[in-house]
């Protein structure tokens, strides 16, 4: 048998039929638990956007570099965009039969990866092809309904896989962006690197990388407009026939007031207002309950 390399993940069946993911380097896997009761995805014109963007750099095999202020929902059109939240759900089950790969996943052939705040140059190493070999595993097991990366070459080398997102890409150090580089170029993909606003300057200054910056994108604040418009889809008027609606407008401009665009904080915001409404047992939306709401987080006058 050929020799494999160390931190390789493998996907496939064992003897009794049952899906396993095994680590070679015998390290204990560590994928983030699939998060839970989280609210339905909102698609913005800035998420739309964004999609385009991923489309070309997948496309065209270039790197890509997005930015923008922290919670205008950066992470949120990534994961999105790649299925990561389907992903994380399908790949932590250990059944007889754990159903079909997720659909998002098989259409963008996008894997995610979020360095650590202290990224060590052998998590970057280990975490990159990693990523990136799981989802080609799974692309293959949902063609195939068993891996050998001996057999199905593709998978051994990630082939599979067209786009690799790299969020928090703040925190690579210079030897993280060299690997980042030196994965780019040995592989056929893409790769876009997500940061604060600034992050296109520091690049700047480590030519090799930036020569190979082929797109970039900057994620910008929900419009007035657009955030009233995701707002009354969240939070319906329920019953308006005493002031004709005009409690529920005057509430949603609060909001829009409130939060300037930031996707986190209208979040965070909606979820203490839907909190109040159900140990209050209210219908509808007031000012009244968004002024409750705000003094139970910590958002500015």
């Amino acid at each position: 048998m050929p020799p494999t390399d160390p931190g390789r993940s493998l996907l496939g069946k064992n003897d009794d039929g049952r899906r396993f993911l095994l680590e070679r380097s015998g390290e204990v896997n560590t994928t983030p638990v699939p998060k839970t009761g989280m609210a339905a995805f909102q698609t913005t014109r800035e998420h739309r956007r964004f999609t385009e963007f991923a489309d070309t750099v997948r496309a065209h095999r270039y790197i890509g570099l997005c930015w923008g202020p922290p919670g205008v929902g950066k992470t949120l059109s990534a994961r999105h965009y790649a299925g990561t939240d389907d992903w994380e759900q399908w790949q932590t089950i250990f059944e007889d039969d754990f159903g079909p790969v997720p659909p998002r996943v098989l259409e963008a052939h996008t894997a995610f990866f979020t360095p650590s705040v202290a990224a060590t140059i052998r998590e970057i190493d280990r975490g990159l092809p990693t990523a990136c070999q799981r989802v080609s595993f799974a692309i293959d097991y949902h063609e195939h309904g068993l891996v050998d990366p001996y057999v199905y070459t593709q998978s051994r080398s990630s082939g599979r896989t067209e786009l690799l997102i790299i969020d928090e890409a703040d925190r690579l150090k210079t030897t993280g962006l060299e690997q980042v580089r030196d994965y780019f170029d040995r592989h056929n993909m893409g790769v876009i690197l997500i940061g604060m606003p600034g992050i296109e300057k520091r690049f700047a200054r480590y030519p090799q990388l930036y020569s190979r910056i082929g797109f970039a994108h900057e994620y910008k604040p929900l419009t007035p407009d657009e955030l009233t418009a995701v707002l009354n889809n969240r939070l319906p008027a329920g019953n308006v026939a005493d002031d004709g609606g005009i409690g529920h407008a005057t509430a949603i401009a609060t909001i829009v007031r409130m939060t300037g665009g930031n996707f986190r904080l209208v979040d965070r915001l909606v979820t203490q207002i839907e909190r109040i409404q159900k140990l209050n047992k209210l219908d509808g939306l007031t000012p009244e309950v968004v002024d409750a709401a705000r003094q139970a987080l910590l958002i500015g006058h």
